[in-house]
């Protein structure tokens, strides 16, 4: 399983992708659909027009990595998305990938402590 840090962006393109696209495909849509730069180290995140599948790519630091998921009985959990694309936290995240409706989870807001104790 990928788990992102909190420190991860995670964007999630609103319109479905021919799935058969590469790592150099999706680079494309990232960086001309999206209007993001794909080397950024963000995780950017395409659904199938199924809703089975879906891929993600993100930059490492030394390549771009691509990863593939299919759910044999179920679809991804999907909402309308404004301005092509969303920002999920690495939670929603977690839930997503694991094929559960994302957007019930709600990741709680803490603020840092000031001093240690």
């Amino acid at each position: 399983m990928i788990a992102p840090s909190h420190k991860v962006r995670i964007f999630v393109a609103s319109d479905p992708v021919d799935v058969r696209k590469g790592h150099d495909g999706l680079a494309a849509l990232v960086q001309g659909h999206l209007r993001h730069k794909p080397f950024d180290g963000s995780v950017y995140v395409f659904l199938a027009k199924r809703a089975d599948r879906l891929k993600l790519i993100y930059w490492d630091g030394s390549g771009l990595v691509m990863a593939y998921k299919r759910l044999e009985d179920h679809s991804f959990k999907w909402s309308a998305i404004r301005s092509g694309v969303m920002r999920l936290e690495p939670a929603q995240f977690e839930a997503l990938f694991a094929g559960l409706d994302w957007r019930r989870v709600q990741p709680l807001e803490v603020a840092a402590p000031s001093a240690a104790e």
